[in-house]
């Protein structure tokens, strides 16, 4: 029998980028989960994880993974920053021409990068992945919606699912698109800015998994109240004033 050759597309190089705050329990099958998968799409890759000032074992499990994977590099922030905070340090610590990000927590498996890869056709610039259905708790899926609803009308968003962290973008927009957010509201800047500047999302489905270990970050009221003035911040800079759309002038 005849082994039908592999459909997956190849990279010239790839980073793979995994913010992570106690995610102890997961990040090790995470980061094997990645090597995996980058094997499949180039033979030049990184796999880069931000431990965000995290409490729990996190760190253990990052200093044991050095030891298994060259590959690997781990950034340490001594406090936590924030999602926004992490994935800003890990964008600008990559070096390879494309950027694969998702979360560190499992939610999201990095075997279906194939997938981002294989939508890079014709005029598409960059992927984004859609979740086929989303595994968690009904009020988190029930505030998902409506917070999808309410930034889509707000930001004028083209993409189906901005709240999906499984994105495959070339260093060079990312460079482009100057991210500034702190908080999880990065998504919205990074989706509004790319689409703005004119660059063309492909989106694939994408397995949503329960979590297993640890507690979402985000349903917790401080870190609410700060994504929402960042929103409204993003709102104002980015619809009302579009100062990503000016040039920025030397004197």
């Amino acid at each position: 029998m005849v082994e039908r050759a592999s459909r997956t597309k190849r990279l010239s190089s790839l980073s793979a980028v995994f913010p992570a705050y106690n995610d102890g329990g997961t990040i090790a099958s995470m980061v094997t989960a990645a090597a995996i998968a980058c094997k499949q799409v180039t033979e030049d890759f990184e796999i880069i994880v931000v431990n965000d000032g995290s409490s729990d074992y996190t760190p253990l499990v990052l200093a044991e993974l050095i030891e298994h994977f060259p590959e690997l590099r781990v950034i340490t922030h001594d406090v936590n920053r924030g999602y926004g905070g992490a994935l800003r340090s890990g964008f600008a610590a990559a070096k390879k021409d494309w950027i694969f990000y998702t979360d560190g927590d499992a939610q999201y498996n990095p075997l279906e990068l194939a997938r981002l890869v294989d939508a890079l056709q014709g005029n598409v610039d960059a992927v984004n992945g859609y979740k086929i259905s989303r595994h968690d708790s009904w009020i988190r899926i029930l505030v998902g919606r409506a917070y999808h609803h309410f930034v889509k009308f707000l930001f004028g968003f083209r993409i189906r699912d901005v709240d999906c962290d499984f994105r495959l973008i070339p260093r060079h927009i990312l460079a482009e698109a100057d991210l500034q957010s702190d908080s999880g509201a990065i998504c919205l800047e990074l989706v509004k800015k790319i689409e703005d500047l004119g660059y063309v999302f492909a989106e694939v489905p994408v397995s949503h998994h329960p979590r297993q270990y640890g507690v979402s970050q985000f349903f917790t009221p401080a870190r609410i109240i700060r994504s929402l003035q960042q929103i409204i911040r993003l709102y104002r800079s980015l619809v009302i004033h579009k100062t990503h759309l000016h040039p920025k002038t030397t004197e």
